[in-house]
Formats: structure tokens, sequence, C-alpha cells
């Protein structure tokens, strides 16, 4: 049964599992995962093993029903005998394994040990008077093993736990009697041996039962999406059965990003056909991939919510914030408005699309940059300034999130109105060139510095991630480490919570 509390790891064990690729009442339903997150034999281990560690803590103490027993005692007679308070108070764990395959995924114990105590008591005739005793016993089981056969499946975009066939079986036990008569003892053992080993099979084996039937209920009320900023969300329904094969899990998510406050969410991407990409190295607990497709859809909700427009009235080259600065680039905004201030009001044109490329991800940027006026209080639109900037960037971790940076690779410019006369483009491009190096990009990088969370239980880090770039999807390598922040069967509730947000 030490093995059985091991065993009452597997229901929590495969809540890390899902919420390593948590799911959203998203807006989005789509029946193609655009996040996929495989979970190797050394992710399966170490999941594992950290649960059976907490597992047995929490499997007791369990209580056991009484067992009253008639036994025919040689030179006694008939013995009624009863045993009550029977409570599996400690659990030790012997030695285990997860597999997976077509069948689910199975998870095996053996060499398990449980410390027990209870209450005896028995009585009998005879031809003078009655006699009876009472007293107590401690029992050490011993040699228990348990196998597991566990099934994930999708139901709609969450996951549903179920226990498809299971079996705990005890070895040996050692009974301890404190008081009794000699003959008692045997007699005891004898009768009631297999009556406590089938009831701590029984016992054990109920509470598992009971156990993965609750943390299924709370598997269906996880949130189905990871709440961003108050702009976006990442979508994290699942799309199909998990599939398990060679001592690993597959799962598929669809891992695009959704629109909060009625902001409209894109709904026409479809995911082509990809080269797969291998991490290299040593292997890695975790291996997530996500489609470039999850990036244009963060650029879609951000553009379509207007988040993509800013007002420029400080920067390194304060210059630039007033006519006087204009002055030799563009002569007549000066001569019309001598020494007023200036802002720069930027905005994206069109949604970015992003292609990630070899080690690289690489954008086209559209965005117009109108030259503000503040004149006596008043703001006078002056000219704007149609930019098409490319850039090139990469990807990074930070912690849980996936992070980035873009630098410039070149821009053109042309002017698209002007209420001041035609400019001399030539001379405004150092401008703008300015204006793109220390305002735009640093202004993009700063937002892409904070990133966006990766799938990950809280309570639990990615170390050692290794990121590869190529065929137009993200490659994310990792193992993971458990922090200790949280308890781990306090950490379902919580995560419930910071999805709810």
């Amino acid at each position: 049964m030490g093995l059985s509390s091991n065993l009452m790891a597997p229901a929590a064990f495969f809540i890390v599992l899902a919420l390593f690729s948590v799911p959203t009442d998203a807006q989005i339903k789509s029946d193609e995962g655009f996040i996929s997150v495989f979970i190797s034999s050394k992710g399966l281990g170490f999941v594992k093993d950290l649960l059976m560690h907490k597992a047995v803590s929490s499997l007791t103490p369990i209580e056991i029903q009484p067992i009253e027993k008639i036994v025919k005692i040689p030179l006694v007679g008939q013995v009624d005998i009863l045993l009550s308070n029977i409570t599996i108070l400690s659990v030790g764990v012997g030695t285990s394994y997860v597999s997976s395959g077509g069948a689910g995924v199975v998870i095996v114990a053996s060499g398990g040990t449980a410390n027990m105590s209870m209450n005896w008591k028995y009585s009998y005739d005879t031809w003078l008077f009655p006699i009876s005793d009472k007293g107590a016993a401690s029992v050490l089981v011993e040699g228990m093993a348990m196998e597991l056969t566990l099934g994930l499946k999708d139901q709609n975009g969450t996951l549903s736990l179920s226990l498809l066939d299971w079996g705990c079986f005890v070895k040996d036990i050692f009974v301890k009697l404190d008081g009794g008569a000699t003959w008692f003892y045997q007699g005891l053992v004898d009768a009631f041996k297999e009556q406590i080993a089938s009831a701590v099979e029984d016992s054990v084996s109920k509470r598992i039962r009971e156990g993965i039937i609750k943390l299924d209920s709370l598997l269906q009320s996880v949130p189905k999406e990871i709440p961003v900023d108050h702009v976006a969300a990442l979508n994290v329904t699942f799309v199909k059965d998990p599939v398990s094969s060679n001592s690993s899990i597959d799962f598929e998510i669809n891992g695009l990003f959704t629109a909060k406050d009625g902001i409209p969410a894109p709904t026409n991407y479809h995911k082509k056909h990809r080269a797969p990409v291998s991490c290299t190295g040593p292997a890695k607990m975790i291996e997530m991939s996500l489609d470039e497709n999850v990036f244009n859809s963060a650029t879609s909700v951000y553009f379509k919510a207007d988040f993509m427009s800013w007002i420029v009235n400080k920067m390194p080259d304060q210059s630039l914030l007033n006519t006087a600065g204009w002055k030799y680039i563009v002569p007549q905004l000066y001569n019309q408005y001598p020494d007023d201030g200036v802002n720069l009001n930027i905005s994206v044109s069109s949604q970015p699309m992003l292609k990630i490329a070899d080690d690289k991800v690489d954008t086209t940027i559209y965005s117009d940059m109108i030259i503000d006026v503040l004149d006596s209080g008043e703001v006078i639109q002056v000219a704007c300034i149609s930019l098409v900037i490319n850039a090139t960037g990469s990807i990074q971790i930070s912690k849980n999130n996936l992070t980035g940076s873009f630098g410039l690779t070149e821009f053109t410019m042309s002017l698209k109105w002007s209420n001041i006369g035609d400019l001399d483009m030539h001379q405004v491009q150092a401008a703008m060139s300015t204006v793109i190096d220390t305002v735009f990009l640093p202004y993009l990088n700063l937002h892409l510095a904070k990133g966006f969370p990766l799938p990950v239980l809280p309570g639990f880090t990615l170390e050692n991630a290794e990121i590869i770039c190529r065929n137009s999807q993200v490659m994310v390598c990792s193992d993971v480490v458990h922090t200790g922040e949280y308890d781990l069967y306090k950490l379902l509730p919580l995560w419930v919570n910071m999805l709810s947000i």
C-alpha cells in the first residue's frame, strides 16, 4: 500500500501533465492545435517521483471498517473476536515506474509498506463463566504492489481523467499484540490475516478511485485561457485526445491569442503542414512547439485593440520635439511655427506578420507618423510620413515567459500628406532613422521583454531551456524544476483562481 499511496499520485500526476499545457472559455473553437506539448519519459518520471512523495503524506490516515469473526480455537472452543479502530497510519514507498502506450498510462509500484494500529477484543463461554479480554495491536504490511491504468481524453476542450484498470495486492502482514493470551495471537493471525490484507487492499483502492473522480471534476472546472494582460489571453483548450506512446505523452492545444472586452478575435488561421523540428543535445523533460500563427494571432489581437499606436513626447534626442530641431530638415515647418513644441503621433497601419526562419524572426511593420505642432495650446497636424520598417529579431526565455527583441534591417518612407508643402525626404530620412532606432524599436522591445506566459504550472520553473526557430515554428526544449513555492495539492485551486482573473 505504500505503493498504493504512490499510486494515489496518478490523479494529481495527470493534473500536472494537463497543466504543463493547461487549458479557455476562449472565443475561438478550433480543431487545430497550434501549440503541441510533448512530455518525455524523463518528464513523466520527474512528475511521478515528485507526486509520489507528496501522495504518501496525503493518503493517510485511512480508517477501515471493524472486522468480527467467530473462530474455533483448539482447547478453548468458539471465540468471538472483534477488531476495531483499524487505521492505516503511514505508508512507505517502494519502487515504481511509469509507462505509456495505446491503452493509456500505466503506473506500477511494488515493495511498499504500511504501518497500522487496531484494537482487539475477544470473548468466549466456559462451563463456569464467560471470559473476555481486550487490548491493542500494531500491524506491519509488507510487499504491497499496485498497478493502475489511467486514461486521458479531450472533453469539450478540457481533459477528462479516468481509471481504466487497477489492482492492489498485499503480500504479507505481521501483527504485534499488546497483551492477550499466547493462544490468542496465533488464532488471530490465522483467522484474520487474509481479511486484514483484503480490507487494506479494498480501502486503498477505494480512496484512489474517489480521488481520481474528484480530480477529474476539478480538471473539468479549470478555465480554458491564460490571461496575458488586460487586452489578450492565450487559448489553451485541448483540441484532441492526448497521444500516449513509447513512454511519452503528446498534447495539442489551440494556442492562439484571444481578445478580451469584446474585441474581435482572429478566426482565419489554419495550420499548415510543417516539417518537424527536433531538439538537440541531451533529452529534456518537455518540448513545446509553437506555430508562427500563435504569434500572428497575438499581433492581430493587439492591432485590433488599437494597442499599436502612441504619442511620442519624450525621446533621447529632444531637439526633434521642437520645431527648432527641424529648422534645417523641414525649413517651412520652423518658418511657420518657430520654436513650437512637437509631438510624433505614431500608429501601425496594418497588422504586422511574423515569419519564423532559421534562428531568427522577420517582420515588416507598416506605420504612419504624423508630426503634430503644439501651438498656443492647440495641436496642429502638419504632415504624415508613411514608414515601411523591416526588422529581424530573436526569441528568448525569461523564467516561464517567451520574450523577444527586434533590430532594424532597413526602412523606406514616403510622404503621405502635408499641410506645409513638399518635404525633402532625403533630409527627413536621417531624422526618421533616429526616431526608429531610439524610439520606435526600443518601445517595441520594452513590451516584448515582458513576454507572454508559456503553459507551465505555478510552482514550477523551466530550467536549461533551449529555443530553436525553424520551419515556421518555435521549439522550446526544457527541463522543469519544482521551486517548492506552492503545495502541490493546493496548486489546482490556485491555478483556477489565477486563470479567473
